[in-house]
């Protein structure tokens, strides 16, 4: 009898050690999955070198619409507010990639987590604007105009590499329709992207005034130069507005259309291929170059734009932007502005920001 206490014994101090050893192993991978996902929200490296070992883990299972963005640091109440429409209108199971570089982490973190949109499920990736060495031009004017987060777009399969499709989205939307929507937009087989043509009936009233052709390709591209003229493209081809692209991720991998806009970038810093009429647009060029005749199209209720620009509010009425799907303050004039149309609009999805560094600038009814 003394003989078996003693076995039982050895087998309960056995037992409790055995606890004891998982016990403190749940805890050490709890400490590392709290390092590697603090405040719902993924920091991530950006590689500017497109290696097959990058990969990065979502933070959610199931049916996903992953939506990418970008945030500057003086742009931040945009992207709150852009994200806040997008999760405000619909059900769906939407995924924002944040891409940001490092001066802006802390803040978006602590604005999205202190806020209503602490549920949001996000990603937060730093862009590394290294990447963009050799793919610019060094004339100062360009330079001046250069805002490297712009060149996220063209990165989408880096950023959500697990996904078959994306949205990207520009900072200064607000997205007044159910998401879900564009996403199941059908793309023709053999496109790897959907756009908003500039010649729709919708867009087409938002022509600017003096700023030359911008409806059209020779507003962008100067079809003097010989690189331009091999490709055979017709100068009056309707352009289309990058600010909302709806992606088939698959197709952008197998055509290497990455790989295909980084050249043109290459060549353009090298022979100053794009159009002077608009100095500022560096980033719509290798586009159009790469997806002429070969891009799908969008509703054009989902891409309702030129609301920065000047008379923005004398060619759209109230009725009509209330009806738009998406709205797009491209142009000089923001929403977080003082002179911008609709801003009013703009103003129901922003959430003021917890640490009152960012504040939209209204006119006051004492102003001149």
């Amino acid at each position: 009898m003394t003989l078996r206490r003693v076995n039982v014994v050895i087998l309960l101090l056995l037992a409790v050690a055995f606890l004891i050893i998982v016990q403190r192993n749940l805890l050490n991978l709890s400490d590392i999955l709290h390092k590697e996902n603090p405040d719902a929200g993924m920091i991530l490296p950006f590689e500017s070198e497109l290696s097959p070992e990058l990969r990065q883990e979502t933070v959610t299972k199931g049916e996903e619409i992953p939506v990418l963005i970008t945030a500057a640091v003086e742009r931040l109440g945009a992207v709150v507010a852009a994200m806040n429409s997008v999760y405000q209108n619909s059900k769906a199971n939407v995924v924002f990639t944040i891409v940001t570089l490092n001066d802006t982490v802390d803040h978006l973190n602590e604005w999205l987590s202190k806020t209503r949109l602490k549920n949001v499920k996000y990603t937060i990736v730093i862009f590394k604007p290294e990447l963009l060495n050799r793919k610019i031009s060094k004339d100062p004017q360009t330079l001046e105009a250069v805002k490297p987060l712009t060149f996220a777009r063209f990165y989408l399969p880096v950023y959500i590499p697990e996904a078959e499709k994306a949205i990207y989205l520009d900072d200064d939307v607000i997205v007044q329709g159910d998401i879900q929507e564009l996403y199941e937009t059908n793309l023709k087989p053999g496109h790897a992207a959907a756009f908003s043509d500039d010649c729709d009936s919708a867009s087409a009233k938002g022509i600017i005034r003096g700023a030359g052709n911008q409806n059209n390709y020779i507003g962008f591209l100067d079809f003097k130069k010989e690189a331009i003229k091999k490709l055979g493209m017709r100068a009056n081809t309707c352009s289309f507005n990058p600010g909302v692209i709806l992606a088939n991720l698959t197709e952008w991998r197998n055509q290497n259309i990455t790989r295909q806009l980084e050249n043109w970038m290459e060549l353009n810093a090298q022979e100053d291929l794009y159009s002077k009429a608009l100095a500022e647009s560096i980033t719509t060029p290798p586009l159009l170059i790469v997806f002429y005749k070969r891009h799908s199209t969008i509703d054009p209720m989902w891409h309702v734009r030129h609301l920065g620009t000047t008379g923005a509010g004398n060619r759209y009425s109230p009725q009509f932007v209330k009806a738009a799907k998406l709205l797009h303050w491209n142009g000089h004039y923001k929403p977080w502005g003082r002179t911008s149309s609709f801003s009013d609009v703009w103003d129901k999805w922003f959430i003021p920001d917890p640490t009152g560094k960012f504040h939209p600038v209204r006119k006051h009814a004492g102003d001149n």
